[in-house]
């Protein structure tokens, strides 16, 4: 447990509400690639700002050269930082829910699930983009801090693993970004409303609550795996995240690109198979054709191997990221089952006779 002086534990709170102001300034100052998203019928498409790669790479050149902060200062002060993090949370809810007009729902539902699809900070900056621009470079912060921690407390003696563990966490934001504008056809920007739900997620549960390994292992040494293993331990988990990566990448770009270009083959090699009743269309081929949410099945591979990188294979912590993604997926793919179901009736009924599986080939 690192001790901390007043000063910095007050600083420790603050520190999420100026990266926060520091990224939304960065991503309002910066060029951006602006494009269309996708629209409901009958309206116009939503207009984003796409630069969030651009935001991480500054934010971790930033911190990387130590401008007025330690590299393992987000370490240092996390507990601090998530509960500073938690109160801008309710804060920037009670902004944007609130000044949206009241609905005919409970309002316990408004507050946790929002009011309007789309909010807007100032004109042109998208509220649900700039939130996954700051979740994900605070969560690559927090990984590369945890790291530069690490090395500080063990030199010669550090975890091989953990430093690849946060080179996965960095990789995997820095690649979001490069496909950034897939995210605008997911279900997350086009239906979910701006409420604490999605707020908190973005602002604590993403960035300080999905590296949760890294707050406790970081203070242990290497685990006690022969260094002839490393090979094998190390390569191992990057294989497994590799694949993990081709999954779920693969399959939430063969779906942007249908909805894009329903005609176009996907990498020039994957046919858009389809089941329709010339009003709805389901994707069923490909990746979709294998499992009903085969997106979900990549990420949690990610998860495995990034648990795998830890090496600490019988602490609890070690595992909790993944166990906790796999509980979740499992439990949104019953959600998502109930939406579809209703959404598509019986082409639905059709999609799961012909693809059975619902997240794991040829499992479950």
């Amino acid at each position: 447990m690192v001790e901390l002086t007043t000063m910095e534990a007050v600083a420790g709170f603050l520190t999420p509400a100026i990266l926060f102001v520091l990224m939304l300034a960065l991503h309002v100052v910066f060029p951006a690639l602006r494009v269309d998203g996708y629209s409901h019928p009958n309206t116009a498409p939503a207009q984003y700002r796409l630069n969030g790669g651009l935001v991480l790479l500054v934010a971790l050149v930033i911190w990387w050269f130590e401008f007025g902060t330690p590299m393992d200062w987000l370490w240092r002060v996390k507990w601090h930082a998530i509960a500073g993090a938690t109160a801008l949370s309710v804060v920037v809810s009670l902004w944007l829910v609130y000044r949206e007009p009241a609905d005919a729902r409970n309002a316990l539902v408004q507050w946790l699930e929002g009011r309007a699809r789309n909010a807007e900070f100032m004109r042109g900056t998208d509220v649900k983009m700039f939130l996954y621009i700051f979740g994900g470079s605070y969560l690559a912060l927090n990984a590369v801090s945890s790291a530069a921690y690490h090395e500080g407390a063990f030199g010669e003696s550090a975890n091989l693993g953990l430093y690849l563990h946060s080179a996965m966490w960095v990789w995997f934001v820095a690649e979001y970004f490069c496909f950034e504008r897939v995210q605008l056809y997911t279900f997350d920007i086009i239906e979910e409303r701006v409420g604490f739900k999605l707020i908190v997620g973005c602002i604590v549960v993403y960035p300080c609550l999905y590296p949760v390994a890294l707050w406790f292992l970081a203070d242990l040494p290497a685990p006690a795996i022969d260094p002839a293993y490393n090979t094998l331990w190390l390569g191992g988990a990057a294989v497994v995240f590799l694949a993990g990566w081709i999954i779920t990448r693969g399959a939430n770009y063969q779906k942007y690109t249908f909805k894009r270009s329903p005609e176009k083959v996907f990498l020039g090699l994957i046919e858009p198979t389809t089941i329709t009743d010339d009003n709805k269309t389901i994707l069923c081929g490909g990746f979709w054709g294998v499992t009903r949410h085969m997106n979900y099945f990549g990420e949690i591979l990610l998860a495995l191997g990034m648990a795998l990188a830890l090496g600490h294979y019988t602490s609890f912590w070690n595992w909790i990221y993944f166990v906790y993604l796999t509980v979740f997926f499992i439990v949104r793919e019953r959600i998502d089952d109930r939406r579809c179901a209703a959404k598509y009736g019986g082409l639905w009924d059709e999609y799961r006779a012909t693809t059975k599986r619902r997240l794991i080939p040829g499992l479950y």
